[in-house]
């Protein structure tokens, strides 16, 4: 990567995506909008379900296999997103892990605060058991608030004693949203995504009554032992970087096989511009691979 491609990208970034109340329509437009700046490619195939009431979608490429499943849940604060603006990362992911994806969107605060996404998070999850997939043919995954709901879904079933999926994805992971690691203090002037101020209000917005620090809020807080395997990876220059790396620590302190990728320079989410960042692409090739390491296919498997 040169830095002209790296600055070219941050030139098209700015920090005015989210976050006013009053333009919260308007912060998921853009979303919704910039996610479908890339193109979907002719091969991938997309189907809409329902599940229960809420808009789910399979996405497959050539290479998915049907039995593998990527159970994704997108970013946008909790309170912007969608399967529209994740399209082509979860189309990426899909086709560099051989799995198939599938998105779901979650209600979304502050119309829905906590618990409503963590609650369709965790129906989704018994929804791929009761059409009879395998725990161990299954993970989920996330970026941003995506990322930090998949490990707060991760610990709500275990302790629910459901069985868990066979590995977790969190790209960038908004897994602390007090507010208050280190890094919003010094990645604020390197992160060209994420205003401090900005996201502490949309955590309002989401933990309401709930207190911040509540584990199934910011999983950080959580105990997370016997979860399944994790992948963490965050961008050097983000405001969440101190997220991902703090529960990367714990969760190994509590015995969970992490792996952490910080990568150097990145932005948040930098996957999501993998057709302009090679950063972007080689990542998700790397989580693809993590996901082709610890997915078994149904027939290494029983059904539950």
């Amino acid at each position: 990567m040169s830095r002209q491609q790296l600055e070219k990208l941050i030139g098209i970034i700015t920090k005015q995506t989210p976050l006013g109340a009053q333009a919260i329509e308007a912060s998921r437009q853009f979303m919704d909008e910039g996610g479908g700046k890339f193109k979907t490619p002719a091969d991938v195939t997309t189907k809409a379900i329902k599940i229960g009431a809420m808009n789910a979608e399979w996405i497959s490429t050539p290479a998915s296999d049907t039995g593998k499943t990527l159970l994704y849940f997108h970013g946008g604060g909790y309170a912007s997103g969608s399967i529209t603006s994740h399209r082509y990362l979860m189309q990426n992911l899909a086709r560099a892990s051989g799995c198939r994806t599938l998105g779901i969107n979650y209600r979304l605060a502050p119309e829905h605060p906590f618990p409503a996404a963590l609650e369709d998070a965790k129906a989704s999850y018994q929804w791929l058991l009761e059409q009879g997939h395998a725990p161990s043919t299954i993970a989920i995954g996330g970026d941003s608030a995506g990322g930090g709901l998949a490990v707060a879904t991760l610990v709500a079933l275990r302790d629910a004693s459901v069985p868990l999926p066979a590995a977790a994805l969190c790209i960038s992971p908004w897994a602390d949203l007090t507010g208050t690691a280190q890094s919003y203090t010094t990645q604020h002037e390197a992160d060209p995504m994420i205003a401090p101020d900005a996201i502490r209000t949309v955590a309002r917005w989401y933990h309401a009554s709930t207190p911040a620090d509540s584990p199934l809020v910011s999983p950080v807080f959580a105990e997370l032992g016997e979860l399944p395997p994790l992948l963490i990876q965050v961008g050097e220059c983000e405001v969440l970087r101190d997220d991902a790396t703090n529960l990367a620590d714990k969760a190994r302190q509590a015995g969970v096989d992490v792996t952490l990728e910080i990568a150097p320079d990145m932005i948040h989410v930098w996957h999501a511009y993998a057709p302009m960042l090679e950063e972007g692409q080689a990542a998700v090739e790397r989580a693809g691979q993590f996901l082709q390491n610890h997915l078994l296919a149904p027939n290494e498997t029983q059904t539950p």
